[in-house]
């Protein structure tokens, strides 16, 4: 009996177009989805985001994924499978520099046969030989050039600099992408968007009004604007508010409740690490004067 030959997509990847989307997963992010689209249709290119931490590139390849599900592209995107790889886990398991090898390239074989596969490969310069180690992007290359792969690569501004800037051969293949921070107006848009996937989620509702909804998330979104976030923390807009969102509905599923009420908004502020001290405690003070006739409503003891 032959033994079955496990696929090394199927062990460390994932197909973004196969997920159920509850929602969009990437609002407002139209630009940087048709500069992806442009790309990939240019014979011998591939796209490369590039922007801080935190900011949303891989939402913007979700996004894609989710347009190619709901043919939301044009005809030559039609079909397609985007197919992420978790190159740092494929990496991390290889006991050894030979069977890194082996495994990098069964990857790009795989994905060479399989037709109208979009390979999708977050922290990218981790491709590049930084260490006399396995140069994945020398293995990749010849695939880049005849066009049998297709790929989108995201990494950040520092590490795009650092590593992938030295390998002109490899970047070459690419089209660099830049990804920006959202503003307030756009942040609170992705915000309200995002409600109905955490709702999907955790199982838990939201049940205010728009406009009192709209009202936290433009709270959340002042409370941890650039100036007062910890220097240099990793997030930015949208994950440093989305974060606190979805810690408001995890307040709420600790409490056993079905519905996220403004004291779990209160929790989540509280509970933020991602802003200076100084600055929560006046937002928490902020917090219950802005909100202070919903508070009284709801009749609820914040400091239970």
């Amino acid at each position: 009996m032959n033994e079955e030959v496990l696929s090394i997509i199927d062990i460390y990847g994932e197909v973004l177009t196969d997920k159920e989307y509850i929602t969009d997963p990437a609002i407002a992010r139209d630009e940087e989805i048709k500069q992806c689209i442009l790309t990939l249709l240019t014979p011998e290119k591939s796209a490369l985001l590039v922007g801080k931490a935190g900011i949303g590139k891989t939402a913007i390849v979700e996004g894609l994924a989710y347009r190619i599900k709901n043919n939301m592209v044009p005809d030559a995107l039609k079909g397609w499978s985007v197919v992420k790889i978790n190159v740092a886990s494929l990496i991390g398991t290889a006991t050894n520099e030979k069977d890194t090898q082996s495994k990098l390239d069964v990857v790009i074989r795989e994905i060479a046969s399989r037709e109208k596969t979009i390979l999708f490969i977050d922290e990218t310069h981790l491709l590049v030989n930084r260490s006399g180690g396995i140069d994945f992007a020398n293995l990749l290359k010849p695939s880049l050039d005849r066009g049998t792969i297709k790929m989108i690569g995201a990494t950040t501004s520092e590490e795009y600099e650092t590593y992938i800037l030295r390998d002109r051969a490899f970047l070459r293949r690419f089209q660099k992408i830049e990804v920006l921070e959202t503003d307030k107006p756009t942040t609170v848009k992705i915000l309200m968007g995002t409600i109905p996937k955490l709702e999907h989620q955790v199982g838990v509702k939201l049940n205010y009004p728009p406009y009192q909804i709209e009202k936290f998330m433009e709270f959340i979104v002042d409370m941890t604007d650039e100036y007062k976030r910890v220097y240099e923390i990793s997030s930015r807009y949208p994950d440093i508010c989305l974060a606190i969102v979805a810690n408001a509905f995890t307040f709420a599923l600790y409490d056993n409740e079905k519905v996220v009420t403004t004291k779990h908004f209160y929790k989540a502020i509280c509970n933020c690490k991602s802003v200076y001290e100084d600055v929560l405690v006046k937002e928490i003070a902020n917090f219950k004067i802005k909100f202070a006739d919903l508070i009284r409503s709801e009749n609820v003891n914040l400091d239970d």
